[in-house]
């Protein structure tokens, strides 16, 4: 996570607010300070005080270069494309939370089928740390655009569930440490 940066905006740029999950956007020359930035998106605070994402497919709006990730693999077969959805899946943050979804717990299942074409369906079971959660569609979104997008993936469902509900004891050590709840 790199430190709070207070960057003025090189262009207009989409944002989703935060905790809502609500669209709107913001002009170029407005200032903004990075909270948190993991994974392929940003969580900024506005001028006026609001927290908002802006996605890393606008990085530049920012003056930052989008991720880049060198730990896939160019393979279909479905045990290397259900590599690559985990990998992708671990670059999905809550903006809330500077961990990732995977160590956070809330991916339950990721299923690959192959298909007659050599391409594969994938399907993720995943839940929310609350329900009725404002970013939960932007977060489900984020996990079903990452995993369109790989090499070998045909078609993608992302399917939230609510049983059994997440908790604390969910999460892996590693986002215990960077929580501080270990």
């Amino acid at each position: 996570m790199a430190e709070r940066e207070t960057i003025e905006l090189t262009r207009d740029v989409n944002i989703v607010t935060i905790p809502d999950g609500n669209h709107g956007t913001l002009k170029k020359g407005e200032t903004v300070t990075i909270h948190q930035s993991l994974g392929n998106n940003y969580t900024v605070i506005t001028e006026q005080g609001h927290m908002v994402r802006i996605a890393g497919a606008d990085a530049d709006a920012l003056g930052k270069e989008p991720l880049e990730l060198h730990t896939l693999v160019e393979e279909t077969t479905p045990e290397m494309v259900e590599k690559n959805c985990w990998e992708v899946m671990k670059t999905v943050y809550d903006p809330e939370i500077p961990v990732n979804i995977v160590d956070l717990g809330l991916v339950y299942n990721c299923t690959v089928t192959p298909r007659e074409d050599g391409k594969n369906d994938v399907h993720v079971m995943m839940t929310l740390t609350a329900p009725g959660c404002g970013m939960g569609p932007v977060i489900q979104s984020d996990v079903e655009k990452c995993i369109r997008a790989l090499p070998g993936v045909a078609n993608v469902e992302v399917e939230i569930v609510l049983d059994p509900p997440w908790s604390r004891e969910m999460m892996s050590e590693v986002a215990q440490v960077q929580l501080g709840l270990f």
